[in-house]
């Protein structure tokens, strides 16, 4: 009984990390941050890669065996 519980806890976090994946990559964000940009210096390609780590952290942290 315990191991279902555990795999939908863990299916729910995922779900909730796919929900923050499809936020920070959204249009309209990307777009704000596209034009935050000052003095010819833009800060998308740092927010995309900082944004992608994020991701790529938290799956890892969620997808470790405990």
């Amino acid at each position: 009984m315990k191991l279902t519980n555990g795999k939908s806890r863990k299916s729910e976090r995922l779900i909730a990390l796919l929900a923050v994946a499809i936020f920070l990559f959204s249009p309209p964000l990307i777009i704000i941050v596209d034009r935050f940009s000052s003095s010819s210096v833009s800060w998308l390609p740092l927010y995309l890669f900082a944004a992608w780590g994020v991701v790529i952290g938290l799956t890892a942290w969620l997808m470790e065996q405990r």
